[in-house]
């Protein structure tokens, strides 16, 4: 299922996106007729309260047509964030596919070795971007605004010391994010969180598609394009580090709850990877693509 949190007659709602119909089906109709379950009014509620058993009632109900000519048009909508405040800062990983190590090493003064354990570090989303919202340029203060396609991991449930082979089980679906980050204070600072976090810098979206519609190990093409030109393209399969082996190691001494969103890192083809650089600029169309998820559309004011 696509879950979507969206806004209607200025409610916050969330709900299913109908591929088929191209509807969004309200949270509301998969509850009708269960006297005394609390209906989820947020993304985070509803992972909260999700189980394998809901979820199977909530696809079987939309395959056999449920919904037919109900729910609401996708264009009627504002599509926001799918998890528009998480509870805690995004976890992210750098360098975490060997052709953007290379091309960034130099750059940023790091070495271009392959890194022999995950990078991470952590972005504010207060609150993430939506699909079809502006990423602020912040004239004056960014210079070097570049941009990084990468597929979010949305964690189901909560755990410690997760076993490689369990990794999957803590998966609740996944996401696209475009990391949107300011080289010049990324490297003035000598740490990536303050270049990385300034407000409008996390857009994600537009779907949250549920873990069982994904193969795993999750092999997806994934790309970026900055106006209609196409900058990034590669792989999820490409990844250093692949998502058992994140949520293994970052679960270690360290609990994961349900929510957290993991960014699992970028291709090549990031704007300070050209020469001469190919930064972003106000009016920019950024596109960021992964398949069977969709696609994130966001312009630089």
């Amino acid at each position: 299922m696509y879950f979507v949190t969206y806004i209607a007659r200025e409610e916050e709602k969330i709900g299913v996106y109908d591929q088929k119909q191209k509807k969004i089906i309200p949270m509301e109709y998969f509850f009708n007729g269960n006297e005394g379950v609390d209906i989820p009014k947020t993304m985070l509620e509803l992972i909260d309260v999700f189980t394998e058993e809901l979820g199977e009632n909530m696809e079987n109900t939309l395959n056999q047509g449920a919904f037919s000519n109900e729910g609401i048009d996708r264009g009627e909508v504002k599509l926001l964030a799918p998890i528009p405040y998480p509870r805690r800062n995004v976890f992210c990983l750098g360098k975490n596919y060997l052709d953007h190590a290379k091309e960034v090493g130099t750059v940023l003064g790091d070495q271009e070795e392959i890194p022999k354990a995950p990078i991470y570090f952590s972005k504010v989303a207060a609150p993430a971007t939506g699909d079809g919202d502006f990423i602020d340029s912040h004239p004056g203060i960014a210079q070097k605004l570049d941009y990084e396609v990468e597929l979010a991991i949305v964690i189901g449930k909560e755990g410690k010391d997760i076993p490689l082979e369990k990794a999957e089980e803590y998966i609740f679906g996944y996401t696209i994010l475009n990391d949107v980050s300011e080289r010049g204070l990324q490297k003035l600072h000598g740490q990536w969180h303050k270049g990385k976090s300034l407000d409008t810098f996390c857009p994600m979206g537009p779907y949250l598609v549920h873990r069982s519609q994904i193969p795993f190990p999750v092999e997806l093409g994934i790309t970026c394009r900055v106006n209609g030109e196409l900058r990034q393209n590669s792989n999820t399969r490409n990844l250093i580090f692949d998502i058992a082996q994140i949520i293994h190691d970052l679960s270690k001494g360290m609990t994961l709850r349900p929510g957290d969103i993991i960014a699992t890192g970028t291709p090549a083809g990031v704007g300070m990877g050209f020469n001469p650089f190919k930064f972003l600029n106000p009016g920019d169309v950024v596109e960021c693509s992964i398949e069977k998820i969709g696609t994130l559309t966001n312009t630089v004011k």
